[in-house]
């Protein structure tokens, strides 16, 4: 069932309609109530690596990069013969994500400078780093490219703008309403004791979502769901994930709206439109200040905001 049917559907159950709307959704970090296999290494440093080949047994502490998806690992721990061979993206015991500049620049070059995301979100919480979405953006080489400088500016500001508003301004990470971290499994108490709540830039939610997600991108997020609140790099790559090749409630994935619709109203009822794309319903002043968010960042990043800002 589509991710935002399910969330619509809680919400009406529970009668808790704006939780599910805006920054009132997630809360600032807090004691993970699901410790991940290993903390993962967030930071983003100059490193050196290798590629991976299947049946090397890799010494403690060596970072590859893992051929199919581009992603780094750190080996963390060792048996008897070393590393024993093992794919990264399946042992969390041997095996854990990293972060690690390889020396080039995010494909393409970024449309946001450092300093005009940091214009953009000045009380942010220092876990989204500039860095930590520099390097995410190698997992989805297209985003915020397509279309001319143009629209990937355009489409980087609607981006950020609707990440402005799920975490009210990059301060917030994890979903508030503790009361609701149990509720998103299905089939209903499949999940085994692990909490798919709403976590990171865009709320990533319900198990199928953080499997998805991981699948997409190399990740055991099913079994780790925490990495999203823990990891920057992640959990900026979720997000893209999302953007990229989510439709929600929509026709089109919010990257699609951008480039091929000129539409940044098509990219809210993408996240949400369920909830806030009613003329008149509970929902619509959240969608006003999403739209409000993306005039103020075309403006930081000088360009015009096009047509159809509403959904």
């Amino acid at each position: 069932m589509p991710k935002l049917r399910l969330r619509t559907a809680l919400a009406r159950a529970a009668g808790l309609f704006g939780l599910l709307c805006a920054h009132s959704v997630l809360a600032a970090p807090q004691s993970p109530a699901v410790e991940p296999a290993f903390a993962p290494d967030v930071s983003v440093a100059a490193c050196n690596y290798v590629e991976w080949t299947r049946g090397v047994n890799y010494t403690l502490g060596t970072i590859v990069r893992y051929p199919p998806n581009g992603q780094f690992y750190k080996l963390v721990n060792v048996g008897s013969n070393g590393s024993d061979g093992t794919d990264p993206t399946i042992s969390t015991w041997y095996w854990q994500p990293t972060t690690c500049d390889d020396g080039g620049p995010a494909p393409g070059g970024f449309v946001v400078s450092e300093a005009q995301f940091n214009r953009m979100f000045p009380n942010r919480n220092s876990f989204y780093t500039y860095a930590g979405l520099i390097a995410a953006l190698r997992s989805y080489p297209n985003f915020a490219k397509d279309g001319g400088d143009t629209v990937a500016r355009q489409e980087a500001a609607a981006f950020l703008a609707n990440v402005h508003h799920e975490t009210g301004g990059l301060v917030h990470i994890r979903e508030q309403n503790q009361a609701n971290w149990d509720h998103y499994c299905q089939p209903a108490g499949t999940c085994g004791g692990k909490q798919y709540y709403g976590r990171g830039p865009i709320q990533l939610s319900w198990n199928y979502n953080y499997s998805a997600a991981g699948n997409a991108l190399g990740l055991d997020l099913l079994n780790n769901p925490d990495w999203v609140a823990t990891n920057a790099a992640i959990s900026w790559q979720t997000a893209l994930w999302y953007w990229m090749t989510q439709r929600g409630g929509a026709s089109n994935t919010p990257h699609q709206a951008m480039v091929n619709l000129r539409a940044f109203g098509e990219t809210i009822r993408a996240i949400n439109g369920g909830i806030e794309c009613n003329a008149g319903g509970i929902g619509h002043q959240q969608m006003l200040n999403r739209v409000a968010n993306y005039r103020s960042f075309t403006s930081i990043l000088g360009v015009p905001t096009g047509n159809n800002l509403e959904c």
